[in-house]
């Protein structure tokens, strides 16, 4: 018997799975005021932008322009200058939630599991856990976790189990 890897071993199950794709929306815009070679920021829902590096005010709205015409806030960005004003961005969609004023901590994570629930606040055990964090999941296992944005903002990114 001859074995023949002809077209069916060339199927493109064969060769692997698929990788998930990394973003949403990926742009080219020029910013001839931003300064720096990469940028990482956020556009809240009311379009406000949250910036991790400092940089001129009014000089990442062609950024956000560019990739608001392709996807909607909210969403988390990272812009890397290719040549000279021209950048590349890529954005994907981000889930945004308010917490209650005072809520103290930078990171979190909520994991619900088998009827019980584990709040972690900067890695430290936490023992309310905020009403809003529990309607992004409603029912089951999941695990939320959690980066501030600003004062009441947070990130959140919801798993199921």
């Amino acid at each position: 018997m001859v074995f023949d890897p002809g077209s069916p071993w060339n199927e493109v199950g064969i060769h692997g799975i698929q990788q998930a794709r990394e973003w949403d929306a990926v742009v080219t815009a020029d910013a001839p005021d931003l300064t720096g070679g990469e940028v990482h920021f956020v556009a809240l829902p009311n379009g406000e932008l949250v910036v991790d590096e400092e940089v001129l005010t009014g000089s990442l709205t062609p950024l956000a322009r560019a990739v608001e015409e392709t996807i909607r806030p909210p969403y988390r960005a990272h812009g890397i200058r290719r040549d000279g004003a021209v950048w590349a961005v890529g954005a994907v969609g981000i889930e945004v939630v308010a917490l209650p004023a005072g809520f103290e901590g930078d990171e979190l994570e909520l994991v619900a599991s088998a009827g019980q629930r584990l709040l972690h606040v900067d890695g430290r055990p936490a023992f309310e856990i905020p009403s809003e964090l529990e309607a992004l999941a409603r029912r089951g296992d999941y695990v939320i976790r959690g980066r501030r944005l600003d004062d009441t903002l947070w990130e959140a990114e919801v798993d199921r189990l």
